[in-house]
């Protein structure tokens, strides 16, 4: 049984077929929690303790067992949710009781398994590949749940913020999912703050700038970009911040490369007559196809004489940051001025 995905799962539980397994995997933790919530509510209260029932990694298997197996009480169905557990590296008979029981799980119970700090990957996993065929004989449905696109959180962020009586600027949910990062939770956290501190008023992308928290990365490319404007003070301003913030000089290099990397890309395919999409599926965008949009709007100031100059000088600092004895402020200072040297020049400065 071939996973689906986010939609195929909200169109099971719209048409309120609920189905005896759930497997629910991916990288966003609220997704998973989100959706097997909403599993729960279809069947029982939280606080009905024969027909709803939750389990972690270290409970013991034979009362799972039993709580998917018995009836429900004084009900149609009983709800049994498995939390983490980590069927890569349990017992063989653990896994093979496990997979027995997700194949006769029967229709007066719904079970679902939720997998957050369990690490596998789901496409090579031949013990994950086990439990979704034995799954697939109850008539179960294994569902990656990973980030939202940013379109998708764009428009979730516009919503919300609405829905608390202020206006979201869509600009501004952009900016803040491309600083904030996709994690659903994170995002919802800061827009309560920003919801706070706007009182009523219009949510702009300076307000993001108030208010909320960036990811170090969205940092990083902060510096990116501030080096694509030929801003060399703010650069430096910059740089000072990722420095007091104690973020490794080799981090700050590689997040600057990889806006260079973008481009290339991007110009490689436009080279080909490739769209965006085939870049983002090729090399692993999905989620973040807003840097191929941005590499593409920095290519309008860039042709493959300043990207080849400026990959260069990043693999020169990349070499002095590795070599004994460089200072690694220095090293970074000098890459900024060659940086914005070649952007504004079309040639490189010793």
């Amino acid at each position: 049984m071939a996973a689906v995905f986010e939609e195929a799962l909200k169109k099971n539980l719209s048409k309120g077929e609920l189905l005896p397994v759930y497997i629910l995997f991916g990288q966003d933790g609220y997704l998973k929690k989100n959706y097997s919530d909403k599993i729960g509510a279809k069947i029982a209260e939280p606080d009905d303790i024969f027909n709803y029932c939750r389990f972690t990694a270290d409970s013991d298997l034979q009362e799972i067992y039993d709580a998917v197996l018995q009836l429900p009480f004084m009900g149609d169905k009983k709800f049994v949710e498995l939390y983490d557990f980590d069927f890569e590296h349990c017992a063989k008979s653990e896994l093979d009781r496990m997979c027995e029981l997700l194949s006769e799980v029967p229709d007066t119970t719904v079970f679902v398994l939720r997998f957050d700090s369990v690490e596998f990957d789901f496409k090579k996993s031949s013990k994950f590949k086990k439990l979704v065929t034995a799954a697939e004989k109850s008539g179960g449905m294994a569902v990656n749940l990973d980030h939202r696109k940013t379109p998708e959180l764009v428009k979730m962020l516009v919503d919300g913020a609405s829905k608390r009586g202020c206006k979201m600027e869509s600009s501004a949910a952009r900016y803040l999912v491309e600083t904030a990062g996709d994690d659903i939770s994170l995002l919802q956290n800061e827009l309560i703050k920003l919801c706070a501190f706007a009182n009523g008023n219009v949510i702009t992308s300076d307000t993001v700038d108030k208010v909320s928290v960036k990811t170090v990365e969205a940092s990083v490319y902060n510096l990116s970009k501030f080096i694509l404007d030929s801003n060399t003070s703010a650069a430096i301003a910059c740089l000072d911040e990722l420095f007091f913030m104690r973020i490794e000089p080799i981090i700050i290099l590689y997040t600057v490369s990889s806006v260079y990397v973008d481009m290339l890309r991007v110009f490689a395919a436009k080279q080909q007559g490739e769209p965006l999409s085939a870049v983002a599926q090729k090399f692993g965008y999905k989620g973040r196809e807003f840097l191929l949009e941005k590499a593409g709007t920095n290519l309008r100031k860039f042709d493959f004489n300043k990207i080849n100059l400026s990959l260069s000088a990043v693999m020169e600092a990349d070499r002095s940051l590795k070599s004994f004895g460089a200072d690694a402020r220095t090293v970074l200072e000098q890459l900024i001025i060659r940086l914005i040297y070649i952007a504004a020049k079309g040639e490189t400065v010793d």
